[in-house]
């Protein structure tokens, strides 16, 4: 095994330099900072604080309305995650079957990824704006008193279509690589042995999609607990009636809008540690059933 050499032992440090720099100070400092302020009463204008320990802590995990953001945040991640990455995993499999423009229809598949969130969000509350929404209307004609500005369980729908279709792009270009790496041969032997297409899929596909899958589980988690927040404060702003106000919402909601400083760290902290131990979880126990060929 062929080791990389370098004329001088600092040299991969100077290479790495900028790297550890960045995440020093827009990760560690940042995280370290919240974890201080979690533990201080201040003054909203930050004219004095008070050291109160864990006080914060209890406050947030005693108070319903947090309670009731967590319940929010699993529904919406588990039910984000998943039609993200179906519909994805599916699009990539019919697009692997086109034979004439291949390349134009990939194109045009990962052309929605680059929209901002806040932007994705707007589109999504323009189309099913109850007065004047070009897909709103459909929806009245068939007697649906459509409005997610006052329907919690229609805001909630609203936010996670739209927030699926932002990541859809992102888990179809993985899929596709995913896709272009499995043998063609492993198929067409199942082809030749009689193998139908769904079971072909389900037996030699998926299975070696696995590497790509499990990728995709962690990164669509981090998405749904951090990314959409520039979505749902275009399309609901965390309501009606606090039904779309994820945990890194009601940070923001906290912390900037009811100037609660102690509360929205522990809040973040809080997050912080969820998503590590999310992660952690996913490693130790999802990676198992996954195959590396």
């Amino acid at each position: 095994m062929n080791r990389a050499t370098f004329p001088h032992r600092f040299l991969p440090w100077l290479l790495v330099l900028p790297q550890l720099l960045i995440s020093l100070v827009f990760f560690y400092w940042p995280a370290l900072q919240a974890m201080w302020q979690s533990t201080l009463k201040e003054d909203p204008f930050g004219l004095s604080s008070k050291f109160v320990g864990l006080e914060n802590f209890r406050k947030v995990l005693s108070d319903p309305a947090y309670l009731n953001s967590i319940k929010v945040t699993a529904f919406f991640s588990v039910v984000t995650a998943f039609l993200s990455m179906s519909i994805a995993l599916l699009l990539a499999v019919q697009a692997e079957k086109v034979l004439r423009g291949k390349a134009f229809y990939r194109t045009l598949m990962i052309w929605p990824y680059a929209v901002a969130p806040a932007i994705a969000g707007m589109l999504w509350l323009f189309m099913f704006n109850p007065s004047f929404g070009t897909l709103a209307w459909p929806l009245r004609q068939m007697g649906i008193d459509w409005d997610p500005l006052l329907n919690s369980g229609q805001a909630m729908g609203l936010v996670i279509a739209a927030a699926s279709w932002k990541q859809i792009s992102y888990n179809f270009l993985f899929f596709v690589a995913g896709l272009q790496a499995i043998p063609k041969s492993l198929i067409e032997a199942a082809a030749i042995d009689g193998a139908g297409s769904a079971r072909r899929f389900w037996t030699i596909v998926f299975p070696l999609l696995a590497p790509t899958t499990f990728f995709l589980l962690v990164v669509n988690s981090v998405y749904a607990l951090f990314d959409t927040f520039g979505i749902i404060h275009a399309v609901t702003g965390g309501g009606p009636g606090k039904a779309t106000e994820t945990l890194v919402y009601k940070v923001y909601n906290d912390g900037y809008n009811n100037f609660l400083l102690g509360s929205s760290a522990a809040q973040s902290v809080i997050l912080m540690a969820i998503v590590i131990t999310l992660t952690a979880f996913q490693f130790k126990y999802v990676e198992r059933k996954v195959h590396y060929g």
